[in-house]
C-alpha cells in the first residue's frame, strides 16, 4: 500500500487534525501524484461540517490539486516522473456510458467517483487533496503546461472554480458581441469575470459589496451593479444574454431573470442549501432558461488547462498552513479572502 498523511475530520463536530493512512498500490494504468498545493472549496467545509447530508468520515478533503508525477504504472502513456499534474473532482466514473464516452464524465450515469467524502466503485473509502500524495488512473489526472509552473499554487483552484465557471460560459458560447453577468464576486465569481472577459464578452458584476467595484474591474468586469440598489438593477433590465450566478448563498433568482433578454439564461453554478422559489412569469417571459452546470469532463479541463496556459490566467490566492485550517475556513464563510485559499502542503512536514 502507498503511505500517506494528511488532515482530516474523524467526525462532524472534529477538528481537521493529522491523519496517517494509506492509499492502493498503484496499478498499471495509475499515476501518484506528490502534491504540492490543494485549493480550499467551499464544498470541502459543507461537506466537512455535513450540511449537504450523507457526509462520511473519516474525511480527508480537497479536490483542487496539482504537484509532480513521481511514478507512473506500466501503461501509462500521458505521464512520466517529474511532469506536472492536476487532479480535480473526481478520480473514476464507469467509463462506459454515452456521458462517459462523449467526454462528460461528470454526468456519468452511474455517477462519478468524486475525490473526497465517497466511495470508490470497490466500495472503500475515497481521500482528497489535503495530504502529500495521490493515486489516481490516468485518465483523471490532467497535464499542466511548464508555463504555469512558476505559479503553481494558483493553478489549483483552475480545477474546481476555474472549469466550474469556464464549462457553462463554453457550453452557452459566450463570446464576442455578448453581454454577460456574474453573479458575486468570490471563488466562482472572480474566475467566471477572468473567463467571461477574456473570451471576449462585455461583462458585468452584481454584487451586495460597493466596495469591490476596482477589484471586479481588475479582474474583467466592464461594469459594476451593487444588487441592493433597485434603480442600478432596473436599469439593466431584459438586456442580458447570459448570466453566470456564482452565488452559494440564498437570493433571489426571480430578480436575475427578469434581467434576461429574449432566449437568455441564467445558470447557475452556486449551490444554495435551501430550494429555490422561481415564478413562472419570471421564465416565460422573454422565453427565458433557468440552468445548472456542473464542472467539466476530462476533455474539457484539459482544454481549460492550455487556455489558461496560453492566456496567462490563473487564480487569485492567499497561501496558508494546514495549522491554519480552521482559520481558513471561517475566513471563507465570512467571504474573507481573495479570492481563493491554497494550502502549502510542504507545511505537513513540519
Amino acid at each position: 500500500m502507498t503511505q500517506s498523511v494528511g488532515y482530516a475530520a474523524q467526525n462532524v463536530a472534529a477538528p481537521l487534525e493529522r491523519f496517517d493512512f494509506t492509499r492502493r498500490d498503484p496499478g498499471p494504468a495509475d499515476v501518484v501524484v506528490e502534491i504540492a498545493y490543494c485549493g480550499i472549496c467551499h464544498s470541502d467545509i459543507h461537506q466537512v461540517r455535513d450540511e449537504w447530508g450523507g457526509s462520511m468520515y473519516p474525511m480527508v478533503p480537497g479536490h483542487e490539486i496539482v504537484g509532480h508525477v513521481t511514478a507512473v504504472g506500466a501503461d501509462v502513456t500521458k505521464f512520466k516522473v517529474g511532469d506536472l499534474a492536476g487532479v480535480g473532482v473526481m478520480v473514476d466514473s464507469c467509463k462506459v456510458c454515452a456521458n462517459c464516452k462523449a467526454s462528460e464524465e461528470a454526468y456519468c450515469e452511474k455517477g462519478f467517483v468524486g475525490t473526497y467524502n465517497a466511495k470508490g466503485y470497490d466500495g472503500k473509502l475515497v481521500f482528497g487533496g489535503y495530504a502529500n500524495n495521490i493515486v489516481v488512473d490516468e485518465r483523471y489526472v490532467f497535464s499542466i503546461s511548464p508555463k504555469l509552473e512558476a505559479k503553481l499554487a494558483a493553478v489549483a483552484p483552475l480545477l474546481c472554480a476555474g472549469i466550474t465557471t469556464y464549462s457553462p460560459l463554453r457550453h452557452w458560447k459566450v463570446g464576442p458581441g455578448m453581454k454577460v453577468g456574474i453573479v458575486g464576486l468570490g471563488g466562482l465569481g472572480h474566475m467566471g469575470l477572468k473567463f467571461a472577459h477574456s473570451f471576449g464578452a462585455h461583462v458585468t458584476l452584481f454584487t451586495t459589496s460597493a466596495g469591490k467595484e476596482a477589484d471586479a474591474k481588475r479582474l474583467g468586469a466592464d461594469e459594476v451593479v451593487i444588487s441592493k440598489d433597485a434603480d442600478a438593477m432596473a436599469k439593466q433590465k431584459s438586456s442580458f444574454d447570459f448570466i453566470l450566478d456564482c452565488v452559494s448563498a440564498p437570493h433571489d433568482m426571480n430578480t436575475y431573470l427578469g434581467l434576461l433578454r429574449l432566449n437568455g439564461t441564467l445558470c447557475l453554478v452556486g449551490l444554495p442549501e435551501e430550494p429555490l422559489s422561481i415564478s413562472a412569469f419570471s421564465t416565460v417571459t422573454n422565453r427565458r432558461s433557468l440552468a445548472g452546470s456542473m464542472i467539466g469532463g476530462m476533455t474539457e479541463t484539459q482544454e481549460m488547462l492550455d487556455y489558461c496556459a496560453e492566456h496567462d490566467i490563473v487564480s487569485d490566492i492567499e497561501l496558508t498552513s494546514v495549522d491554519k485550517l480552521d482559520e481558513a475556513y471561517e475566513r471563507v464563510v465570512k467571504s474573507d479572502v481573495k479570492y481563493r485559499f491554497v494550502i502549502d502542503l510542504a507545511t505537513l512536514k513540519s
